[in-house]
């Protein structure tokens, strides 16, 4: 046993003033006179063994309640079993997580895990004293009293930034100056995001206490991903949407009510049965009847857990897609197809007249039929697949400038190519496999085979790219190349009337349609994560070119304005930390709306599996003496815990209540014993 205080024990020779005072109370018993028996007055008969044994007891009780008075002060204590470090020296750092999995109940109807950390961690000052000062999270540099502590804590929320315990366990320990030599972490500690490896970069100098405060996780369903099937978006057209769910619990859910709203209409609901870690698919068709934004989310009926009951996504029609075509002839066939149509731009020129300006802006390039591929055409396509565009090369029937075309298919990454030099025998194009996505909703419900063009191929290549189309014998006929951040496809066959009835064939306007919309990319997702660090989205070229003007994310009353960079017609920026909360920002140039983003919770924090504190020991092994782990609810706080481990037990409560019963004793023996025996009656005969 130790002495906080050793000096107080000098207290101790006050043990003397209950002696002293003993001492003069000992006195001689006092004789009682009487003359008459008539005058007989009632007497303590009080025999002077009693009155020795009573004066011991009080002297007993009164160095005793000095003795532990004085014990009392000096506040003694075992010692811990653990050394602890000097709080003065290094600010205890606490660690408390504040993802969006600990708004999940601890246990059963009770608190949420997030509500019982910060319990917990209001209670650590009690285990060091008054003079430490705390670190709360990663501000390491700021130095909290107890009390500025306690109010940082009560300002803490759930955010859905917070990358959970792993990330705030790497950023803290790789904190330039970082001083931390004690770290207690408050967390659920999810099994999807917190390993072993969690802990590697610890150094082993750094003691290191974890607090798990997960409950059982019961039942969850989330929306895991969400997609259209179709990259364009057409207006007034049907589109397949594709809902994947996943539960995050321990037990399967039974027809969970799922509704669907494109803006404030509810396009469906229906009920799915999910069972646990097994994904279900559900498929739903909407439409969007103008070309504005839509707010879209689905929403489940899902309990007890809620906070990922919301996912929520933007839909909006697509732009209008810019077709460009280079010729040498005056085919009108690819005008036909793409001049007729709204959703695309079409417009056509000579390589001598080529506008480089419209090339830059194109979606689509259609070399076809050219001579030769001059260098600055070469190097305009090689732009073009460069910044995510599509080319689309026709070769020419003459063949004399086709070593123009060797090196532009070089630069392109697309070879070996090899030319036939004798005419060829038109062959049949063969049947495409129907489940390939290029040909969906193409071919329809067909009792029998389709006739298929015939084609007479000048261009034969190796299988380094995927054939979407080709001929019976196994040759390509149309092939997709991926170029850069592009895609090139390459025709085997000139667009003349000798070389191939394609262009006649009913299969022409929707494989050229297809083409055309893939080289449609959105800059901008469905929806967002709020945690995933950057952002990009298209603002077009005149957007670009204001690169000087600062955008902004709007949400309501609240305007963040986030670290941003522009460049070929997007903008990069990333997710500002105070934004938090899921639900829809206005991205904003000027105060006009550029887009709508959806910014939802990551959704591993949908996945509630946590460890128990036993498996958590077993993860942490008996290699790292410096990490522990506490767990809660068995009567005896963290702080308690803490400081009778490292700090010791103190024994100064106990000394107070045995200053106090030695005080009720001395009360009781003055009160009750040596009380007065009055005689019995004497009676005397006349």
């Amino acid at each position: 046993m130790n002495f906080t205080y050793p000096w107080f024990l000098l207290g101790l020779l006050c043990i003397a003033i209950p002696v002293l005072i003993h001492l003069f109370e000992l006195r001689r018993p006092t004789r009682v006179l009487f003359t008459n028996l008539g005058f007989i007055r009632e007497v303590r008969i009080v025999t002077a063994r009693q009155r020795k044994i009573k004066y011991l007891l009080v002297l007993m009780v009164r160095i005793g309640f000095v003795a532990f008075l004085v014990l009392m002060f000096a506040q003694p204590f075992i010692p811990a079993r653990v050394e602890a470090l000097d709080s003065k020296q290094s600010a205890p750092t606490v660690l408390l997580d504040t993802s969006p999995s600990m708004q999940a109940d601890a246990e059963a109807g009770s608190v949420s895990r997030f509500d019982k950390a910060v319990d917990q961690a209001r209670e650590l000052p009690t285990a060091f004293p008054a003079n430490a000062r705390f670190a709360l999270n990663q501000n390491q540099n700021a130095r909290l009293t107890p009390t500025a502590y306690r109010v940082a804590l009560d300002q803490l929320s759930v955010s859905g930034r917070a990358t959970g315990v792993k990330g705030a366990l790497q950023r803290v320990v790789k904190q330039p100056g970082s001083s931390a030599k004690q770290l207690f972490v408050f967390s659920d500690f999810q099994k999807s995001g917190f390993s072993a490896l969690s802990l590697a970069d610890v150094d082993s100098a750094v003691q290191v206490t974890l607090v798990p405060v997960g409950g059982s996780s019961t039942r969850n369903v989330f929306v895991d991903s969400l997609w259209l099937e179709d990259a364009f978006v057409r207006r007034n057209a049907d589109m397949v949407l594709h809902i994947r769910l996943r539960n995050g619990g321990t037990e399967a859910v039974e027809n969970c009510q799922v509704r669907l709203f494109v803006g404030n209409r509810q396009a469906t609901t229906f009920n799915a049965t999910v069972p646990v870690q097994a994904p279900v698919t559900m498929t739903a068709r909407v439409r969007l009847d103008s070309g504005q934004v839509q707010q879209c989310r689905v929403e489940l009926d899902d309990f007890p857990v809620v906070f990922d009951n919301t996912y929520y996504f933007a839909l909006q029609a697509s732009p209008t897609i810019r077709v460009l075509e280079v010729k040498a002839g005056e085919g009108q066939a690819l005008q036909r197809v793409y001049g007729n149509e709204p959703m695309f731009a079409y417009s056509q020129a000579t390589s001598a007249q080529l506008n480089y300006e419209q090339l830059e802006k194109a979606n689509l390039l259609l070399v076809q039929g050219v001579g030769r591929i001059e260098a600055a055409l070469r190097e305009n396509i090689r732009r073009v697949v460069q910044r995510g565009g599509s080319v689309v090369v026709v070769p020419p029937a003459d063949l004399a400038g086709r070593a123009t075309y060797d090196q532009l298919f070089r630069e392109l990454g697309i070879g070996p190519v090899q030319w036939e030099t004798a005419k060829a025998a038109l062959r049949e194009v063969a049947v495409p496999d129907r489940r390939n996505p290029f040909f969906r909703e193409v071919f329809g419900a067909q009792s029998r085979p389709p006739v298929m063009p015939k084609v007479a191929p000048v261009l034969r290549w190796s299988r380094s790219g995927t054939d979407i189309l080709r001929t019976q014998d196994g040759d390509g006929f149309l092939s997709a190349f991926s170029s850069g951040k592009g895609t090139v496809y390459l025709f085997s066959t000139p667009f003349e009337q000798s070389a191939t009835d394609f262009l006649q064939h009913a299969l022409f306007v929707p494989v050229m349609y297809r083409l055309a919309m893939q080289s449609f990319r959105s800059e901008q997702a469905l929806a967002y994560r709020l945690n995933q660090g950057n952002v990009t989205v298209a603002v077009g070229t005149d957007g670009a070119q204001q690169g000087e003007q600062v955008y902004k994310l709007v949400n309501d009353s609240l305007t963040f304005i986030p670290a941003q960079r522009v460049q070929e017609g997007t903008v990069r920026m990333e997710v500002p930390a105070g934004m938090q909360q899921p639900g829809f920002y206005r991205l904003t140039r000027n105060g006009q709306t550029i887009a709508q983003l959806a910014f939802n919770n990551d959704k591993r924090e949908s996945e509630l599996a946590a460890y128990t504190a036993a498996e958590l020991r077993q993860l942490v092994g008996p290699n790292r003496p410096n990490v522990q782990v506490y767990e809660t609810g068995q009567g005896m706080s963290v702080a308690a815990r803490y400081k009778a481990e490292r700090v010791g037990t103190p024994l100064w409560q106990y000394c107070l209540w045995a200053a106090l019963a030695c005080l009720l004793a001395e009360v009781l023996l003055l009160r009750f014993m040596g009380r007065p025996v009055v005689p019995a009656d004497v009676r005397v005969a006349a």
